[in-house]
């Protein structure tokens, strides 16, 4: 049974992910510095493949006990997102991109890691191009700077794979309401409106619970595989921000959708992706939008009014 080593194991993406690959059987350690301070992995505390250490990932603690012990590292510890990068410049640098060059320098030749990056490194593309892995990246915020930098360190090593991941978006364990889908959502459901900028912006779009499978898959067709970085995404939800509003009101018609011509996007992500290089492995993703968007709606409206300030 192969030892998974998952950083940020508590995060949004992680909690999904951890509980995944028990599902599936493999031993999974957890190291999260619970920075958001969130029990989200409760669920998983009574499982005897299951070891959880409260570590932050610049600790040697990591590197000298936890990683030697692994089969597989899968880094997901890191600042998300444009704005929060620049808040907190200099830990986005030493999370996202240094401590992913440090743990990939400390593997031996026979460990595997498997990184989840951003496809946000593409930037702005014309309206006619497809991006595909060949691509030469073009990342404009530091977030995208930082991820496309981690990926570089990574695919120095033959036993690496890069994801570079759509928007996600659906509930997980540690929800997050800054997401694309799930914020939109979110302001359709409490306030039945949104100030929509740069409505013409493009961006593809992936399920949380696709992307742990999309691991998963990775493991068990890794020789295959390896070597390799790959667009994660629907192919089907390749759309603008106004598209993907009016897919919103579809589910909730009292949704109103104000153009506001004067704001702007801080990570002026614009493009649409190829996906063909991953569905040509075999791999089918689960949750399309919709079923996303359905289950999102349902998880806002069951919210206690107080809830809604949390950190979701």
């Amino acid at each position: 049974m192969e030892k998974i080593l998952v950083t940020g194991a508590a995060g949004y993406l992680g909690s999904t992910i951890c509980t995944q690959l028990l599902q599936r059987g493999y031993k999974v350690t957890g190291v999260d510095n619970l920075f958001f301070k969130k029990d989200t992995l409760f669920h998983l505390k009574e499982n005897k493949n299951f070891e959880f250490f409260n570590l932050d990932v610049r600790e040697n603690q990591l590197y000298k006990d936890l990683i030697p012990k692994t089969d597989v590292v899968i880094p997901l510890a890191g600042i998300v997102g444009a704005p929060l990068c620049e808040k907190y410049y200099d830990l986005a640098y030493e999370i996202n991109e240094k401590s992913v060059e440090k743990i990939t320098k400390s593997l031996s030749k026979h460990q595997i890691i498997i990184l989840p990056t951003t496809n946000s490194g593409y930037g702005t593309t014309d309206k006619n191009i497809i991006c595909d892995e060949t691509m030469d990246l073009n990342p404009i915020s530091h977030y995208g700077k930082t991820k496309v930098n981690a990926e570089k360190y990574v695919m120095e090593n033959e036993n690496a794979i890069s994801l570079r991941l759509a928007t996600v978006f659906g509930v997980s364990y540690r929800n997050r309401i800054d997401l694309l889908v799930n914020f939109f959502v979110y302001n359709a459901v409490k306030f039945k409106k949104i100030k929509l900028f740069e409505p013409h912006f493009r961006r593809n779009y992936i399920h949380v619970k696709d992307v742990a499978y999309t691991f998963v898959h990775c493991l068990t067709n890794f020789d295959k595989m390896k070597s390799n970085i790959y667009n994660v995404g629907l192919s089907e939800a390749n759309l603008t921000k106004l598209q993907l509003c009016e897919s919103i009101k579809n589910f909730l018609p009292d949704f109103e959708i104000q153009i506001d011509k004067e704001g702007k996007d801080p990570d002026k992500r614009d493009y649409f992706v190829s996906n063909e290089k991953l569905e040509k492995t075999e791999w089918k993703p689960k949750y399309s939008l919709k079923v996303g968007i359905s289950e999102l709606v349902s998880f806002y409206k069951n919210l206690d009014e107080k809830d809604f300030d949390k950190n979701y």
